[in-house]
């Protein structure tokens, strides 16, 4: 075989803000369709009729936190609105609530314009576990030490972000503890990412911070220990969120937001907070579809031998000619390997 002439990096720059003719989800949908495998449909997630008139602030089992003519109560689910294979309710859902002898109720849940979901735990009745509803952006915050940058969990992040129709943007924090960002982090901006080094301990990055999340809805999202809950403690101290140091044997965060919830902060800034996450399995993606969801290997496959080149083994695969030529970054690769292998073990 002729050997490659080395080049620079091949890079498809993605628009995150826009849906247009190289969207992920386009190309997902005429994979499908290729492949005459039909879409699994959308959960009937509420009448249309339904007039929201309040917003899930956090839920448990039969009862939600709702925010409701600028108070926050707790209200009762009612017991009709179960979804079959996902969670009935997320923070951000837009519900309709009717009060019973003073008794708020939720009858009803407007249909999602975006979500951010991951397979539900292996011990759950249910299929998808919704963390988040009517979201605008998916904050994902990764530490530039402490614990160390993980790409991975990244990448899998940004496949939930498209599944669910969410712009994603990189935080990049701890800034204080380093002389420059991780070398992966540029694998991010080379996508079209925005991405934006913070420090709590400094204030670096929090005023670019707080003027991207001003006037939306936002999930914030990431590893144990990244310092999510200090993010949003230094937007506005007023909400005072626990926080923990990270272990120093292991760099391992603990789990110190245990549920999701929606704060609201000063500036017109709501977030969700999440509980910190050492994986996130991928929902409503096969196997075959995650090479969509990594553009600079999308690209490159469309030179395979096969339509169907799975980038793993077949002969005449351009994909893997391009990491072995350093013309596409063998990190990103490794983490579509290991995403593909981990769904495979779950079909």
């Amino acid at each position: 075989m002729k050997k490659r002439q080395k080049k620079g990096p091949a890079v498809r720059t993605r628009d995150w803000t826009t849906g247009h003719e190289f969207a992920f989800s386009h190309d997902r949908a005429r994979h499908r369709k290729a492949a005459s495998v039909p879409a699994p449909p959308e959960p009937d997630l509420a009448p249309e009729a339904v007039k929201p008139n309040a917003v899930v602030v956090s839920h448990t089992g039969r009862w939600a936190f709702i925010q409701i003519d600028g108070r926050e109560l707790m209200a009762e689910i009612d017991g009709r609105l179960g979804r079959g294979d996902a969670t009935v309710l997320a923070p951000g859902d837009e519900i309709q609530v009717e009060f019973a002898d003073d008794t708020p109720i939720v009858r009803g849940i407007a249909p999602r314009r975006s979500k951010l979901s991951r397979l539900a735990h292996v011990s759950s009745a249910l299929a998808e576990q919704i963390i988040a509803a009517n979201v605008d952006l998916l904050v994902i915050v990764a530490a530039a030490a402490r614990p160390n940058f993980k790409p991975g969990l990244v990448d899998r992040y940004l496949i939930a972000a498209q599944v669910g129709n969410v712009e994603p943007v990189l935080v990049v924090n701890k800034m204080d503890l380093v002389n420059a960002e991780p070398n992966e982090v540029r694998l991010y901006r080379e996508i079209g990412m925005s991405v934006l080094p913070t420090s709590c301990e400094t204030g670096e990055g929090l005023e670019a911070l707080r003027t991207v999340l001003s006037g939306k809805l936002s999930v914030v999202a990431g590893h144990s220990g990244v310092g999510k809950s200090s993010l949003l403690n230094a937007l506005d101290p007023m909400i005072d969120i626990a926080t923990q140091e990270v272990s120093q044997s292991n760099e391992k965060g603990r789990h110190t937001t245990t549920n999701a919830r929606l704060h609201t902060l000063s500036g017109g800034i709501r977030v969700i907070d999440t509980p910190g996450a050492r994986n996130l399995g991928v929902w409503n993606v096969s196997p075959e579809e995650v090479a969509y969801y990594f553009p600079e290997l999308a690209e490159v496959g469309e030179g395979c031998r096969f339509r169907d080149c799975t980038h793993t083994h077949e002969p005449g695969c351009a994909v893997r000619e391009s990491v072995e030529a350093g013309e596409t970054s063998e990190a990103r690769y490794a983490s579509y390997l290991r995403i593909r292998e981990s769904l495979q073990k779950d079909a």
